[in-house]
């Protein structure tokens, strides 16, 4: 059973940075890619960024430059340093871990409970 639990986010100015924690329970972390996704009201929950069992990163247009996606598979702790940030990055932020491509679908049975980051002046 996968637990996710996240943290870090709250409510900053644009320019402003956060750092979110995802931890991972239920699951053999260093074998799975982990991603990073948002949701804002009345949108589809989409992919930001995602990395892999090796350590490689990919990261959606937007936020590329912005948003450094890590993690400590020892800890079995993932990471979203948030830099640079815009009020268009307004959302519920989510982790999640599988597959890569469970990851990149995002069809997931189930999700934690979600951080929310809010950006505005």
């Amino acid at each position: 059973q996968v637990h996710l639990v996240e943290s870090g986010g709250g409510s900053v100015q644009p320019g402003g940075s956060l750092r979110l924690s995802c931890a991972v329970s239920g699951i053999v972390f260093s074998d799975n890619v982990m991603g990073w996704y948002r949701q804002a009201p009345g949108k589809q929950r989409e992919l930001v960024a995602a990395i892999t069992n090796d350590g490689s990163t990919n990261y959606i247009d937007s936020v590329k430059g912005r948003f450094t996606i890590s993690r400590d598979s020892a800890k079995n702790m993932g990471y979203l340093q948030l830099n640079s940030l815009k009020p268009e990055d307004t959302a519920v932020y989510y982790c999640n871990v599988g597959p890569l491509t469970v990851v990149v679908d995002g069809l997931f049975e189930a999700w934690g409970q979600g951080t929310q980051v809010t950006v505005s002046s």
